[in-house]
């Protein structure tokens, strides 16, 4: 069918409720929104769903839910025989139609006889990956669209080790999710059969207190957080999200007193209308958080995303303004910290490993380097370093000490295998404390960690491309940089090009080779002769083409402006195409 087709069998189907016929039959004279709404069914990728709230085959509802649901269930009745029993665990966060999704999933799920554990009500979406470990299922499932605006919601799977589902796991899947060739197939089964069935099961304080357990362990100095626990100021916003609660309960715990949180983010908001972009890699998102921190003189400023798997941090720099942190500066210092204080306790294990993304500040090398640990590089995406610590795990060869990506994600120890902004905000407060105790502030110690190791400063671009043009346009210039590769960028030659969608790299100066040793992947990466490099990459989600860049320079002021200076460039070259 086309998508007119599609759209009157919509409208005409008494399958579909009222509500969503009514939605569809508003929209009959826009015939653009209708193609947008039907050209194609909303793609259950390698993370899951993610799209635009309403109703379609090109939006998330309640019917693209039961959908992928159904794939999902079949998929796991055919290849785990003990997964009925095992069950699926199911958490959402702040969203519209969060709530609806996540009972939707699990009633599905029921009517499969697979038992479905869904919390009483939101949860970060690292607290569900330490859930499907401890109730021990066979996969789990968050309803989020993480910082996605406010018009948007999405559907990601986890599988029994804790980790998103990873190759090739994801494309089997993927394919059964698409062998449910109509929605009538999805099986139904009301609550409250359900739940006298013993399939429908309501978790909440149980996990909770265990998650959190697991969290504080993490903490490395608590004598430092109790000298300085008086007078250290911390403010914190969970911009309408889950953070809330166990943010608010670990730093209180683990024995912070002045926590100081932004009032008008407190509360979940699913139209987040006090920032619009819920992010906090978007400096925007911490105004009210400044405003605040200023008036209580806060040494930091803490913002977690509304399902709380990334973190932002603010701090004040040497002339007392507060200036934004990004991820790399932050998972710099946090990875510098963990292994300096483990080294120093004696914890750090001689075959301990660090996990970074291939668009992660190449900062990491040489704090690695100081404590004799071995640094991995993994593909974009926190599922892949959750996927090296399920390798460690079961080879023995490493141990996990941490993980971060750029976008803001972290990982201590190995309770979750999702990056968690809950111990992240926990580390990054007890770091503010330790250096609060030597008289320094967290922006000294930045400082100090680029005197030592250089200074090195990351940026990215990214390019909206919305709708089919979006898409068309996205595809011709991943096609058109493969055909015509740069030779050089500002003036540096490309030493190293690595296209992860073959088995072999190749260094354009010298003709030596080295094998790809990721999962194919559509990337182009690019290491410079003077060591700085370039990354492009279409984001898996949302409608955007992402430019990565990694500078060393001289000096802060050198190192800002020659990444600004690659910003600039990269934009207008990507754009000429």
């Amino acid at each position: 069918m086309d998508y007119k087709e599609k759209y009157e069998s919509w409208i005409n189907d008494s399958y579909f409720d009222e509500s969503t016929r009514a939605e569809l039959k508003a929209i009959a004279n826009d015939d653009k929104e209708i193609k947008e709404r039907f050209y194609k069914d909303l793609e259950f990728g390698t993370g899951g769903l993610r799209g635009i709230i309403g109703a379609g085959t090109n939006r998330i509802n309640i019917y693209t839910v039961g959908k992928a649901t159904q794939g999902l269930a079949d998929y796991i009745l055919q290849n785990s025989p003990c997964g009925k029993t095992k069950g699926v665990a199911i958490a959402y966060d702040s969203r519209n139609m969060s709530p609806e999704f996540a009972r939707k999933a699990g009633l599905t799920m029921c009517a499969n006889g697979i038992k479905a554990y869904v919390f009483d009500s939101l949860r970060p979406t690292p607290e569900l990956s330490f859930a499907v470990r401890h109730l021990g299922c066979i996969a789990g499932i968050v309803i989020t669209a993480s910082h996605n605006p406010p018009e948007y919601n999405g559907y990601k799977v986890y599988w029994q080790d804790g980790g998103q589902v990873p190759y090739p796991r994801d494309g089997e899947i993927i394919e059964k999710v698409n062998a449910v060739e109509r929605f009538s197939d999805v099986k139904v089964m009301e609550y409250d059969d359900a739940v006298k069935a013993g399939l429908y099961v309501t978790v909440g304080k149980e996990i909770d207190d265990e998650y959190i357990k697991n969290v504080k362990a993490q903490s490395l100095n608590p004598d430092v957080v109790s000298a300085t626990a008086d007078s250290l100021r911390i403010v914190y916003t969970p911009l309408h999200g889950t953070g809330n609660i166990p943010v608010r309960r670990v730093l209180s715990e683990t024995g912070f007193k002045n926590v100081y949180v932004v009032p008008q983010q407190e509360l979940p908001d699913s139209s987040f209308s006090t920032v619009g972009y819920p992010n906090p890699e978007d400096p925007k998102a911490f105004t009210l958080a400044v405003e605040l921190a200023r008036k209580v003189d806060a040494d930091v400023i803490i913002g977690t995303d509304p399902d709380c798997d990334r973190v932002g941090a603010v701090v004040k720099n040497s002339d007392g303004e507060y200036v934004v942190l990004t991820g790399n500066m932050t998972g710099a210092l946090l990875t510098n910290y963990v292994l300096s204080q483990r080294k120093l306790k004696g914890t750090l294990p001689a075959n301990g490993a660090v996990v970074k993304t291939i668009v992660t500040t190449e900062m990491i090398r040489p704090i690695a380097a100081e404590y004799g640990i071995k640094l991995f590089d993994v593909l974009t995406g926190f599922k892949y370093i959750g996927e090296k610590i399920k390798q460690f795990e079961e080879t023995g060869d490493y141990s996990f000490v941490f993980g971060f990506e750029e976008s803001y994600g972290c990982l201590s120890g190995t309770y979750a295998r999702d990056k968690d902004a809950v111990v992240a905000s926990m580390l990054i407060s007890e770091l503010t404390a330790f250096y609060k105790a030597q008289g320094k502030t967290l922006y000294d110690g930045l400082i100090e960690l680029y005197e030592k190791y250089g200074y090195y400063r990351e940026g990215i671009t990214s390019i909206t491309l919305k709708g089919i043009e979006g898409v068309e346009k996205i595809r011709y210039i991943m096609e058109s940089l493969r055909k015509n590769p740069p030779k050089e960028f500002l003036g540096n030659n490309v030493m190293w090009l690595r296209d992860y969608t073959k088995n072999e790299f190749k260094n354009v100066l010298t003709g030596e080779t080295e094998q790809n040793r990721l999962p194919s992947s559509n990337v182009l990466h690019y290491t410079l002769e003077n060591g700085d490099w370039v990354c492009v990459r279409p984001s898996g989600t949302e409608p955007k083409l992402k430019i990565y860049y990694g500078i060393k320079g001289t000096g802060l002021d050198d190192a800002e402006r020659k990444t600004e200076a690659m910003g600039a460039y990269m934009k207008e070259l990507v754009e000429s195409l």
